[in-house]
């Protein structure tokens, strides 16, 4: 998968703060410079230096068993960073709700999974819901196929091969022969399906925009019985036009 922004200059140090901020994350907050060492390949006398220039800031603190956790000042970061972005995606969602009358979600890569970062619901007494802020597996997930579909099939048997392909109903896909050949038809279509493969009865429709680690997903799902198959690709189009001329 190709990073944002290739081809210009990125500065080092910026690149590896976050890696071990993302890193800190990834494992609920709190690790051992080891742990961080070996999820982000940093050397170790490099991740032991940022990580106490982190804690001197208060982004990071320090337990009575010497591990890292994220500090108190990222709260305020992450407050404000949840505002903003439910501030840029609601517009986005509303169009898809309003064009497609069905729950509309905005997904991001986390790790080996996918996390939804917002979700307007559908006006129906009967819709889906999904907790923002939820994990999900990309296997099994429209928004998660979208995401990894820019990855070679190297890189998502290796993600597979880590994550596993738990099977939730009749038609998730648990084979990784099976995923690459759906990824390679998303590839071409540019879209993602998920026809009640995390949940019975549920149909999902979703694109990505953007690439690398800035790339997201927006998706409308609702109840097979209502979302059809036809309002499933009628719904490719109102998702594409929701996020014409969208800066990831």
């Amino acid at each position: 998968m190709s990073e944002p922004g290739a081809g210009r200059p990125r500065v080092q140090s910026v690149d590896r703060t976050f890696a071990l901020l993302d890193a800190l994350a990834l494992r609920g907050g709190r690790a051992s410079l080891g742990d961080l060492v070996a999820d982000t390949g940093l050397a170790a006398a490099t991740a032991h230096r940022l990580c106490g220039t982190l804690a001197e800031s208060g982004h990071l603190r320090r337990d009575a068993r010497r591990d890292y956790l994220l500090g108190p000042r990222l709260q305020r970061v992450g407050d404000a960073a949840r505002r903003a972005t439910l501030e840029w995606a609601e517009p986005v969602l509303r169009a898809i709700v309003a064009g497609t009358g069905e729950t509309a979600n905005m997904a991001v890569r986390e790790g080996d999974g996918v996390v939804y970062l917002a979700q307007v619901p559908s006006p129906h007494s009967m819709r889906m819901f999904t907790e923002v802020g939820r994990r999900v597996e990309v296997h099994c997930t429209a928004v998660g196929k979208a995401l990894v579909a820019g990855d070679d099939d190297d890189e998502v048997r290796a993600m597979l091969g880590r994550a596993g392909m738990r099977r939730y109903t009749s038609t998730t896909i648990v084979r990784p022969d099976a995923l690459i050949a759906e990824l390679d038809r998303i590839r071409r279509s540019g879209f993602a399906t998920d026809e009640s493969e995390q949940e019975e009865g549920v149909r999902c429709v979703a694109i990505a925009v953007g690439e690398g680690a800035a790339s997201f997903a927006v998706s409308a799902s609702g109840p097979e019985a209502r979302f059809t198959s036809d309002r499933r690709d009628a719904a490719v189009g109102i998702l594409r036009a929701a996020v014409a001329g969208l800066n990831p």
